[in-house]
């Protein structure tokens, strides 16, 4: 890496190293917490038992709390595709930001500049597939929000840094509210599934489904209801 880090090392992680082709997926979270202090202290205590592998500081410096090959505890009780537990499989980035209980807030230039160029470097080193660079909340979708809808998935997708829909954005919002048949609603959620989002309890967490999806594909309205646009987007995603 050509740029300067700097080091808080995290006593929370496995000990057992694994292999670079181990690494498949990066994780992106914000902190949810008031204050870089605040952030730091609880992923440098032992009690917290919860940790990240970067972290982006409120003016954009990157902190190294875990080396990449042992496995942080960032994702918690996790689901992607036919995965449990992301920690294994993953890389965790934790972006400073008060979050949805203490005042969401837009993540500022410098953080995406900083942000970019450790995914750049990530992706690059670890051969990671852009379907795998994922938010927090796609992977446990019941539990958690973030990085949230003001992340800006679109603008790194752009950079080839992770994955977003190829539809035309002035005609998709003619299908927005749009009402679907209950063909589509079963498509939908198929579609969910095979992108890799967990469909398994789908009466109980629907709600939660739709969200994640929408707060990930279609920030701008975020309303546990599936739409036509929402079909027409889960159905371009998986043709990706």
């Amino acid at each position: 890496m050509s740029y300067k880090l700097s080091f808080n090392y995290s006593p929370n992680f496995n000990l057992r190293k694994r292999r670079p082709k181990d690494v498949k997926y990066i994780i992106i979270h914000y902190t949810g917490m008031r204050s870089d202090k605040e952030s730091l202290e609880r992923l440098t205590d032992i009690k917290s038992s919860v940790s990240c592998h970067y972290y982006i500081n409120e003016k954009g410096k990157i902190i190294v709390m875990v080396p990449d090959l042992y496995i942080a505890w960032h994702a918690g009780k996790s689901k992607w595709k036919k995965l449990k537990s992301l920690n294994k499989y993953s890389i965790g980035i934790e972006i400073s930001n008060p979050g949805h209980e203490y005042g969401y807030k837009k993540f500022s230039y410098k953080q995406l500049f900083s942000l970019k160029r450790i995914l750049r470097f990530l992706i690059e080193r670890y051969q990671i597939n852009l379907k795998n660079v994922l938010g927090h909340s796609d992977i446990a979708l019941t539990r958690k929000k973030d990085p949230g809808e003001k992340f800006p998935w679109k603008d790194l997708s752009k950079k080839k840094l992770c994955i977003w829909h190829t539809l035309n954005v002035n005609k998709l919002i003619k299908f927005r509210n749009k009402k679907i048949s209950l063909i589509k609603e079963k498509l939908f959620f198929k579609n969910l599934n095979k992108i890799g989002y967990d469909t398994s309890n789908i009466m109980k967490n629907r709600k939660y489904v739709i969200n994640a999806f929408h707060r990930r594909f279609r920030p701008e309205l975020i309303n546990s209801t599936i739409d036509e646009e929402s079909y027409l987007i889960s159905k371009n995603l998986i043709s990706l």
